[in-house]
């Protein structure tokens, strides 16, 4: 139930040309402590009055010059056709049942035939305002639920973000202390995606799924993960096989992103002109995560400092990358990293190591 002192201060307005009908509607509300009536002659005004005052229902004549009652509904309809609509009653002298059935069809709520009987105006307007005033509080309750909801989800999506971020760095701790690589290459990722017109969707869960690439390090040897010279051709194989630890540690999985991390880690290896690896794969049959990831990681690789090289200049890193086009990398997503590359600086310049 709804207070009794809640219905008194509701907003209700009045809608009449008629001047002495609309005092009588006032008087009478006005003489059972309603203090909130708003009355309104011209139904052209309906439309403003709504724009700068919330109300909580409206009487509304039906037989009115320039624009009838079934106008001002019809205005009112596609006022709160995106919301709770408060509840119309409309008001009319013809006692005729088509009138009844337009009223209610076009959104109207109740119907009271003039001349009405006090009384029974005044019941029937708090059976519509103890029904909206409920159903305002179970919108409300609603609307804290799904705030509640939204603020959960996002808790989960950045706790399971960090996660894999932590997990994709065990993998490159192994070998290098390369800290925000997995950072700065989902991001690089996602901005390639993005320009190469992937949804927002899919960039997101490549962005995701990106710093997995090279979680396959974890099952490969310290003799050949952190030997400081090069590898012979057994131990190169040996590190090849990353790849494929990668993608069994994230195969078969029903998680969205843990599927497009699955095609990253098996496939970021491998070379738009098919000499790559695990499967030398090549051109538009490796799949467009594993493309995009490549550039990514080749990129920060190239302009990061590790304990065995000097970082590139970013010219330099894009002046291979261009030669690279349709040997290493695909073509066209290099040119897309080139038409983000002020978003890729602004992550370099965010995530940057000394």
């Amino acid at each position: 139930m709804v207070p009794s002192e809640v219905l008194r201060q509701a907003k209700i307005l009045v809608v009449d040309d008629q001047e002495v009908n609309l005092e009588l509607v006032q008087d009478v509300f006005e003489s059972r402590d309603y203090s909130n009536v708003i009355t309104c002659s011209n139904p052209l005004h309906v439309a403003g009055i709504l724009n700068e005052t919330p109300v909580d229902l409206i009487l509304l004549d039906i037989n009115m010059p320039v624009l009838d009652g079934f106008g001002v509904l019809s205005l009112i309809n596609q006022k709160f056709s995106g919301g709770y609509k408060p509840p119309v009653i409309m008001l009319t002298a013809q006692n005729d049942q088509s009138n009844r059935n337009k009223a209610l069809n076009s959104g109207g709520n109740d119907y009271v035939m003039k001349p009405f009987d006090q009384n029974e105006l005044v019941k029937r307007v708090e059976l519509q305002l103890e029904n909206w005033f409920l159903r305002k509080r179970l919108m409300e309750q609603n609307q804290k639920l799904d705030q509640k909801v939204r603020e959960r989800t996002k808790e989960l999506n950045e706790a399971n973000l960090e996660i894999v971020q932590r997990l994709g760095r065990a993998g490159e701790y192994r070998d290098n202390e390369t800290g925000n690589h997995v950072k700065r290459v989902s991001l690089f990722s996602y901005w390639i995606a993005k320009q190469c017109g992937l949804s927002e969707e899919h960039a997101r869960l490549i962005e995701l799924g990106s710093p997995m690439h090279d979680i396959g390090k974890i099952g490969v040897s310290d003799n050949i993960l952190l030997k400081p010279g090069k590898l012979s051709s057994e131990e190169f194989q040996a590190m090849q096989n990353h790849v494929l630890i990668g993608a069994k540690i994230l195969e078969d999985s029903k998680s969205e992103v843990l599927k497009v991390a699955y095609k990253i880690a098996l496939t970021h290896h491998e070379k738009y002109d098919g000499k790559g690896y695990p499967n030398g794969l090549s051109g538009k049959d490796i799949p467009i995560e594993g493309r995009i990831v490549a550039i990514a990681d080749v990129f920060d690789a190239l302009t990061s400092e590790r304990p065995y090289k000097a970082a590139w200049s970013v010219e330099k890193a894009i002046d291979l990358l261009e030669k690279e086009k349709g040997k290493h990398f695909d073509p066209d997503l290099v040119d897309c990293f080139v038409q983000v590359l002020p978003e890729i600086l602004k992550v370099r310049e965010t995530y940057f190591e000394a």
